[in-house]
């Protein structure tokens, strides 16, 4: 498993080398300096009651995929579980007259492997995370003292598939492609929907479909969302942006960009959150281009990311 990404690593290192540009500055938040939650200012009852609107067949979608030991995941992460049976002797024996057992599990994990959300505080520009906060005031190994994923209220509000292989003609949508505001626009004109403040929008590019056949071409390069229309989506005041693809952006990076630059746009330059790994084949089947969005994150104090299992309801 530890070796399973280096394609991914080297190609990184590749952009890195060969990329020279400015380094951007991170704004104060528009919500204020005390702001913690940036894009998730947008939700509010009034979302989450048009969204529960969009419910018509009460067709549940689960939107995170299982983790086990060869889960692919951003080296070097990893995810172990020990399912253990503490103080008892055995299975037989049990505890008391009526011979209870019970089994716990512990974790042993990478918070950001599988289905995650990624919080404000994961990704920022040098020593500076969203809203101006320094690394040097915030970070700590027992975690962050402001940005945590803690702070982000339930995200129910309206959610948008845009069916980026149906829009190229394909099954799974070829590594390095990007979409970007011309490719967003069309996409969602073909499908008749609208992005609007408040959403949570999703990408279906196919390329989940390869997290068991070819994991290690799944978990090195990706299509994904480009600069341009990571930019569009905050203007349109989406709260999250998520995709079937391990890191969201493409890989190869786009011609000039920097390392993880779709990242910095949407997490420290605008408080937009990311969300990973999204398996959303099944809503792309059934052509649900709008759906009520819930996800309740874990709330690790402090936490940097969230294993997330997100649910569209149609």
């Amino acid at each position: 498993m530890k070796h399973l990404l280096a394609a991914a690593a080297a190609t990184i290192t590749l952009a890195a080398s060969s990329v020279a540009m400015a380094q951007p500055t991170v704004p104060p938040s528009k919500w204020g300096p005390n702001d913690e939650i940036g894009a998730a200012n947008y939700l509010t009852p009034a979302l989450a009651l048009e969204a529960a609107r969009l419910v018509k067949t009460g067709k549940t979608y689960s939107l995170g995929i299982t983790v086990n030991t060869s889960t692919p995941a951003y080296p070097p992460r990893n995810c172990q579980i020990y399912v253990v049976q503490p103080g008892q002797a055995g299975t037989s024996a049990g505890l008391g007259p009526t011979k209870t057992t019970y089994n716990d599990d512990i974790l042993n994990c990478w918070v950001g492997i599988g289905s995650q959300l990624d919080g404000l505080g994961h990704i920022g520009v040098g020593d500076t995370y969203f809203n101006g906060n320094k690394w040097n005031e915030i970070g700590q190994m027992g975690g962050l003292k402001k940005l945590g994923t803690h702070n982000i209220p339930p995200m129910v509000t309206r959610g948008v598939l845009l069916d980026m292989a149906a829009y190229y003609g394909v099954d799974v949508v070829k590594e390095g492609t990007a979409f970007n505001t011309k490719e967003i626009e069309e996409a969602a004109r073909r499908q008749g929907v609208t992005i609007r403040q408040g959403d949570v929008v999703l990408f279906h590019t196919g390329w989940l479909s390869l997290i068991d056949k070819d994991p290690k071409r799944y978990g090195s390069v990706e299509p994904g969302l480009g600069r341009d229309g990571a930019r569009y989506l905050v203007s349109k005041g989406v709260v999250a942006v998520g995709a079937d693809t391990w890191g969201l952006e493409p890989i190869p990076f786009e011609q000039g960009a920097g390392v993880f630059e779709v990242h910095q746009i949407l997490l420290p330059l605008s408080g937009t959150y990311i969300l990973e790994n999204m398996n959303t084949a099944e809503l792309a089947k059934d052509k649900a281009w709008e759906f009520m969005f819930v996800l309740g994150q874990n709330k690790y104090q402090g936490a940097v990311q969230s294993m997330i299992n997100p649910v569209a309801i149609r």
